[in-house]
């Protein structure tokens, strides 16, 4: 999978979250799910939640924790997928 791929699934999976539409339709790998959408950490949880489903991976809590921004989630996403 490519970061195109990637970057549009990922934002399947945040849209339902988001609390800010501009910075969503200006999403990149710099956006951060707090400070750029606005997304609050109970939303980010079920995000989370969303991408071990969609992706069929598990996140251990260290990779919860890192998972912060756009280019982070890629990160963390392809490293499971690739193990």
């Amino acid at each position: 999978m490519n970061n195109d791929e990637l970057i549009t699934k990922l934002k399947t999976i945040i849209a339902p979250y988001i609390q800010d539409e501009e910075a969503f339709k200006n999403l990149s790998e710099d956006t951060d799910f707090v400070k750029d959408l606005k997304i609050n950490s109970a939303n980010l949880v079920d995000i989370i939640l969303d991408i071990e489903d969609e992706f069929d991976i598990r996140l251990e809590n260290d990779d919860m924790e890192k998972m912060l921004d756009v280019k982070s989630a890629m990160a963390i996403v392809t490293s499971k997928l690739n193990k």
